[in-house]
């Protein structure tokens, strides 16, 4: 059941670690290690990190977490947003390229990174210059292979023709799906694999959440997320509930259904959803083994159509598909 990303073999859903160290609440630092483990259990070899998650606090705890297993994971972890405080930039330059590489292999506890991503695309640096500074990394050693995260379609191309872009990760889901037009023809064109982060929603396509209440002390949803506050939100749970029924008539969860349907979208899609809880992560493994026909996916998107779907996925969208 193994997938391709370009020439890297994962299998068919990796996790998604940042819920484990920020944004969605407190976490529990020995329930990630046992949902990092029990993926690995299960066939999930891709673990994906980053270098601002916590920040560093993430890598820090997956670098634990696979002490002793280094062999059994394929490891992808991103960089290129600098946190000071709650201002964020982006950073592309080789100077940062190369000090950014050195600190994630410390708290990865590695001395190589399997997949290394550019978070962003800088608006100041020539992408020729980060990706040439990522290539240095593949020649020396200390990265195997090279992605990109919410670039556009010509960036795409021009980081390919420096050195070859194995993986772009964006969001997509049922309530994402803008890099359809686009992006993911370009990347299908250059032979890039497609990495979708949040296909759940943010979770909320599972069902889970029935008002902002529900996302709890330190959760950023109900505060920065344009599509999960106020009148959005509560247009938007109103095609979960649609999502939910149609679920129900299958015999599975919201959830699963959302993720088989991203699942879905060609043999070169490897989703990474996220949880900090072994229950929610066997659920979404077992989506991976659903079929659904032509029909089923036609009443999914009925369900939930991408037009309806209200508000942004980020407060400042100035910084996706650059």
């Amino acid at each position: 059941m193994s997938r391709l990303l370009g020439s890297l073999e994962v299998g068919p859903q990796g996790l998604g670690c940042m819920g484990m160290s920020e944004f969605y609440g407190a976490g529990d630092e020995s329930e990630s290690i046992s949902v990092i483990h029990r993926a690995l259990e299960l066939g999930v070899t891709l673990l994906d990190t980053a270098d601002m998650y916590g920040p560093h606090l993430n890598e820090e705890l997956v670098g634990r977490a696979i002490a002793g297993r280094r062999s059994d994971v394929v490891l992808a972890t991103k960089f290129g947003i600098v946190r000071d405080g709650d201002r964020r930039g982006v950073r592309g330059d080789r100077e940062y390229v190369r000090s950014a590489v050195e600190g994630s292999l410390q708290r990865l506890g590695t001395d190589v990174i399997d997949l290394y991503y550019l978070h962003r695309v800088p608006a100041d640096t020539p992408i020729e210059e980060t990706v040439g500074a990522m290539a240095e990394l593949v020649t020396e050693g200390k990265v195997r292979f090279l992605g990109l995260s919410e670039a556009g379609a010509l960036t795409l191309r021009r980081a390919h023709a420096v050195h070859p872009i194995t993986a772009l990760q964006s969001e997509w889901s049922l309530w994402s799906r803008d890099i359809e037009a686009e992006i993911v023809p370009t990347a299908r064109e250059l032979g890039i694999g497609l990495v979708p982060y949040s296909p759940l929603g943010r979770g909320v396509l599972t069902g889970r959440f029935t008002s902002a209440a529900d996302f709890g002390e330190g959760d950023f949803r109900g505060v920065a997320q344009p599509r999960f506050t106020g009148s959005n939100l509560d247009a938007n749970l109103k095609m979960v509930a649609e999502l939910r029924a149609l679920a129900e008539e299958r015999g599975v969860t919201a959830g699963q259904l959302a993720l088989a349907w991203v699942q879905h979208r060609g043999s070169d899609v490897v989703p990474i959803p996220g949880t900090k809880r072994i229950k929610y992560l066997e659920e979404n493994v077992a989506a991976a083994a659903l079929e659904l026909s032509a029909d089923d996916l036609a009443a999914i998107e009925a369900a939930v159509p991408a037009s309806a779907v209200a508000g942004d996925r980020y407060p400042d969208m100035s910084s996706i598909g650059r």
